[in-house]
């Protein structure tokens, strides 16, 4: 009898994979957690392995999640970076380093709504606004993203 179809909502992130991003006819199981705590992910397609966090500036970070967005509210008041590594006990090589990826993050969702999408500057913020507005059904880690980028969009 064959394994019934997985109801996570994973897509393989294998760029060399056939099924890359795809909804349909997908074929992931889970694959325990790991180190940092997030859920692992297998495509049975590739057989390649992944964490649910791939793409996001959490990815590879041996910080917990909530240190991570302690650290960005941190920021967010206008703390220096030295300030905040005081406060919450993080070198501050790991806060740029985190700062940086998030920026890059941001810039990286930005240049995909205004240059690949064709949305202009002004639309690109109204969808974030809508967005925003709509929050009680994101993530945390989404919500997160979509301030950044909505921060991004208004230095350009």
């Amino acid at each position: 009898m064959a394994r019934p179809a997985t109801k996570n909502k994973a897509v393989c992130q294998n760029s060399q994979c056939s099924f890359f991003r795809n909804e349909r006819g997908k074929d992931i199981t889970k694959q325990g957690r790991n180190y940092a705590g997030h859920q692992r992910f297998l495509c049975k397609h590739c057989n390649k392995s992944f964490a649910e966090t791939k793409g996001t500036p959490l990815y590879q970070k041996k910080l917990s999640e909530r240190k991570i967005i302690q650290i960005c509210k941190e920021l967010v008041e206008k703390k220096g970076i030295r300030a905040v590594e005081r406060t919450l006990g993080v070198h501050r090589d790991t806060i740029c380093n985190l700062l940086n990826d998030v920026a890059n993050h941001a810039l990286a969702m930005t240049n995909h709504m205004v240059h690949d999408l064709g949305l202009s500057t002004y639309e690109a913020d109204e969808i974030l606004t809508i967005v925003k507005k709509n929050k009680k059904n994101l993530t945390k880690k989404q919500i997160y993203s979509l301030n950044q980028a909505k921060r991004q969009l208004q230095q350009s």
